[in-house]
């Protein structure tokens, strides 16, 4: 018979060992990252990665002690049927978060969160992003996993048959196992100090790769979970007086002095090409490397390149957001989560089909992937052109039609259009992983090689354009959703991770050149409208790139952090490790109005 007192100090301790022997599997599996650390380093993550691990193995060994104690009063067939239903979740959750996570952090850069179950709507679109052969590979290492660990549990941490006894005894044997429980509380919480438990606490490097293998995944996820609900709690700098106050110098001005004039037309047709993946490294215009978007390169001179823009964010459901919506990503969540919340904010689509505009949208992928459709619906997007819209012979990559023949359909509709001022949105998708495309150049990285296409297909469409009537009375706005993670080796909290092009062109565009100003995809919205003379008050945190007496600067999050650069300073903060990564120029310049931007944004959220 197992000792009923030890019993739930070996069900904690074989957790505990589980999470360790994980982080060893994890680090090995990336050996390309930490093959180069001693092995101090790895015993430096498992040491201070058990505070993760043992707040985990709390959780889950409560239940198993409270098993312990009805076995000293039911019978055991009973207890026996519960924990095997218990062990058999516990190990096919850790089998998953384990399988997944290991999957996830080389394209993502960071553990797992809850992210992965906005995408699980669409499986097929949430398993595009990596190859077959690894998706096969995932679900028999979860098989294969999640047996071993119920063999595991089952072996060693199956509840006995404790009734033997008198009342009394096992009264006192009760009470004693509901304290062995009750400690639990020590590492759940992470001991008695003020500060619980969170994800920045097992940081111990200046390396962030040996901090995020440190990590346990599952705490990761737990957190995130009951984060994203909390919204009126979270990133809290200042005061509100203060927050609100600071927040109101960073909004447009709305200037009455003269502003730059764009267009020669006051309702131009608009085109606007939603790039996937692009980046200013993709531009040897911007400094990037030559020979990958060349047709961009040279639509840039021929029109208005932004030269200092950065993306919001590094998932395209929040990009969305920021560039049709002018509403800051989120380095916790995603808006697009929650589209009672949506129904509450502007869209430059709206806006613009209120005054007449007729609306389209293209995209060659499945629209309710991430809750996209619904958030369309309420920018006005009745007319939406997605996969099941080609023949399906079209659907040859594993994120539907192929960039070529969205651009195609575009032109077409363009083509036969009767319906004018139009505002038509292509949303491009075969520069995302795994970058299978029917084009091959002297690009052996499949990323730069997927742009290079993505890139041949906007020449060509924008080369068809300028023979059609449309084009003298069109303007088109070319940006991407986010920046690609590359170099693949690069900081997820790094600057030039956020560095995107904004470039307009068109028959209607009566200027072309540089613009320095900085800005990012929120300022969008503010700047489009004003040029079409079309009210932009609603988007409060929008800002018109043409005003001078508008405040500017590039804003951006990622993973719990978030950024704000101007000529002046840049500053990042990462809120897991509770420091700044980058405090750059100006010390401080940009600090103050980085924390109340977010917390208002926040404050925001909670209140739609």
């Amino acid at each position: 018979m197992k000792n009923k007192y030890v019993l739930l100090l070996s069900t904690f301790l074989l957790f505990v060992l589980v999470f360790v022997l994980q982080k060893v599997v994890f680090m090995l599996y990336y050996h390309g990252i930490y093959g180069n650390f001693s092995c101090a380093d790895y015993l430096k993550v498992l040491f201070y990665g058990l505070q993760h691990d043992a707040s985990v193995a709390g959780y889950f060994s409560a239940i198993p002690g409270f098993l312990i104690i009805a076995s000293l009063w039911v019978k055991n067939n009973i207890i026996r049927i519960i924990s095997i239903g218990y062990f058999a979740l516990i190990a096919a959750f850790m089998a998953v978060v384990f399988v997944v996570d290991l999957i996830l952090y080389e394209y993502w850069g960071f553990r797992l969160d809850s992210t992965p179950l906005f995408y699980i709507q669409s499986p097929a679109n949430a398993l595009a992003s990596t190859n077959w052969w690894l998706n096969v590979m995932g679900i028999a290492a979860f098989a294969v996993l999640a047996f071993i660990l119920f063999r595991l549990f089952k072996k060693f941490l199956f509840v006995a048959d404790h009734r033997k006894g008198t009342i009394s005894k096992k009264l006192i044997s009760s009470f004693i196992i509901l304290f062995e429980v009750a400690l639990l509380f020590l590492p759940i919480r992470g001991g008695v100090k003020q500060s619980t438990m969170n994800v920045g606490k097992v940081y111990f490097s200046n390396d962030l790769v040996l901090n995020h293998a440190a990590v346990n995944p599952a705490f990761s996820l737990f957190e995130s979970l009951t984060l994203e609900q909390n919204f009126e709690k979270q990133y809290r700098f200042m005061p509100e007086e203060k927050a609100a106050s600071v927040f109101l110098r960073l909004q447009d001005r709305q200037s009455s002095d003269s502003i730059p004039q764009l267009f020669a037309t006051k309702r131009p047709n608009v085109v606007f090409v939603i790039l996937e993946s692009f980046m200013s490294l993709n531009m040897s215009e911007l400094g990037g490397i030559p020979g990958v978007a060349v047709n961009l390169d040279a639509l840039s001179r021929e029109g208005i390149l932004f030269t200092n823009f950065y993306a919001n964010s590094f998932r395209t459901d929040r990009g969305l957001v920021s560039v049709l919506s002018g509403f800051p990503a989120q380095p916790s969540t995603s808006i697009m989560k929650y589209p009672r919340k949506l129904q509450h904010m502007p869209s430059f689509p709206a806006s613009m089909k209120q005054v007449g505009y007729d609306l389209q949208y293209f995209y060659g992928g499945d629209a309710d992937f991430t809750s996209m459709r619904s958030y369309l619906k309420v920018c006005g997007f009745d007319d939406i052109i997605e996969d099941v819209s080609f023949p399906a012979q079209f659907r040859t990559s594993k994120w539907g039609v192929p960039d070529h023949l969205v651009f195609s359909k575009l032109l077409s509709e363009i083509k036969n259009e009767q319906k004018m001022p139009f505002l038509k949105v292509i949303q491009t998708l075969s520069s995302h992983n795994p970058y299978d495309v029917p084009f091959r150049k002297k690009l052996e990285d499949p990323y730069l090689n997927s742009v290079a296409y993505t890139d041949s297909c906007l020449g060509d469409f924008i080369k068809n354009l300028k023979q059609t009537e449309a084009w003298k009375n069109t303007v088109v706005v070319l940006v991407p959703d986010h920046a690609m993670r590359y170099p693949y080796d690069i900081d997820n909290r790094a600057v030039d991770r956020y560095k995107i092009p904004l470039v307009i062109i068109g028959g209607a565009l009566t200027s072309k050149g540089c613009i320095e100003t900085y800005g990012s995809q929120i300022d969008i919205a503010a700047t489009l409208l004003a040029q079409l003379n079309i009210e932009h008050r609603a988007f409060k945190y929008s800002k018109n790139m043409m005003d001078a007496s508008s405040p500017h600067f590039g804003y951006f999050t990622f993973q719990n952090g978030f950024g704000m650069v101007t000529p002046e300073n840049e500053y990042v903060f990462d809120c897991e490790t509770g420091k700044e990564y980058v405090n750059k120029g100006k010390k401080n310049e940009n600090k103050t109005k980085a924390e109340a931007f977010i917390q208002t944004l926040y404050n925001d959220i909670a209140t739609k």
